[in-house]
């Protein structure tokens, strides 16, 4: 008996399947990323918090802001060596160092030392408002810097964003802005500047993964942090509470919280995950009644919904194309 051939399946059903595959691993991947982006927010939310318990008041002082911000990064920056050694990561190409310099001088050094120094004069409560502007202050620093043309509509949205920041210094200070205000703005400015310049390593030419880019930041910054974390140790008592947060800062602040904010980037979308960093001050203030019992206040809240519907209206405006460098 001779058999007939099997007919082949059509190839419109192959591919069919093959689409259904290929949308269903990126459905998945989505949800993952949205997952990672929230643990990513979540962990940053913890920071200004956690950096407050670690550093103490002016009144009832705890570890030095300068020793919080050297010694956490001189903790990460360990890590991250030992890191890059066991995934083998590639070196930096010669024109990512002044990036990675700048990365420095912004995320680990300028950004955590502004605001320690700044969370001793002022709440974390506080603190958490007055940041809520920096989703809009890292476009606008991003838009000067890639030379684009934000939409007028971003510009109005950015600026009243900064007068609600200023009502509210103004409010907190009875009637004017105090030095722990003119700190935390120089720590938005800093960490803007140094989120810019870290994106650019990579998404740019011969670029770096997102968790290779921060572990070279932090490697890079070891000559100035590890000194201090070994030779500017605590003598004094300190509580057990404040060494704790100075743990979280190094270990999830400083490193962890960047693989699962910039992985949850990468594969849930960067306009789809950027969103849940809306809500960053916000947990930040509900945070600050446990771990410090700090009091909520009604105008303090309202400020912060104010904030944060200025940054989520004014990052909806077109960015703009790049200028033209004729």
């Amino acid at each position: 008996m001779r058999l007939e051939p099997q007919p082949a399946l059509p190839t419109s059903a192959s591919g069919s399947a093959a689409a259904h595959a290929v949308g269903a691993e990126h459905a998945r991947r989505t949800r993952a990323g949205l997952w990672l982006g929230l643990l990513g927010m979540l962990i940053f939310a913890g920071t200004i918090p956690m950096t407050r318990l670690a550093c103490g008041s002016a009144q009832a002082p705890q570890l030095s802001p300068f020793f919080v911000a050297f010694g956490r990064a001189g903790v990460a920056g360990l890590l991250s060596a030992a890191y890059l050694v066991l995934t083998r990561a590639p070196w930096p190409h010669r024109s990512h160092w002044p990036m990675l310099a700048l990365t420095v001088l912004g995320n680990v050094i300028g950004w955590p030392l502004l605001l320690g120094l700044a969370v001793r004069e002022v709440d974390a409560m506080h603190a958490s408002v007055i940041t809520g502007l920096m989703p809009l202050a890292t476009a606008a620093c991003g838009a000067l810097m890639l030379r684009q043309r934000p939409s007028a509509g971003f510009w109005a949205f950015a600026l009243l964003g900064a007068a609600l920041v200023v009502a509210f210094a103004a409010w907190s200070g009875a009637g004017r802005p105090q030095l722990g205000d003119l700190l935390l703005l120089g720590a938005v400015v800093a960490s803007s500047v140094g989120y810019i310049t870290g994106v650019r390593v990579s998404t740019g030419p011969h670029r770096l993964t997102p968790e290779q880019t921060i572990s070279w930041v932090l490697v890079l910054a070891l000559p100035a942090t590890l000194p201090v974390l070994l030779t500017q140790w605590p003598t004094a008592r300190i509580h057990a509470a404040s060494w704790g947060a100075f743990g979280y800062v190094a270990l999830f602040s400083m490193w962890m919280g960047f693989f699962a904010w910039y992985r949850g980037l990468a594969w849930g979308g960067t306009l789809r995950i950027s969103q849940v960093q809306l809500l960053q001050p916000f947990v930040s203030i509900l945070l600050s009644v446990p771990l410090l019992g700090e009091q909520l206040r009604p105008a303090t809240l309202g400020f912060s919904i104010a904030v944060m519907a200025c940054v989520y209206l004014g990052r909806r405006m077109s960015a703009g194309a790049p200028r033209s460098s004729s």
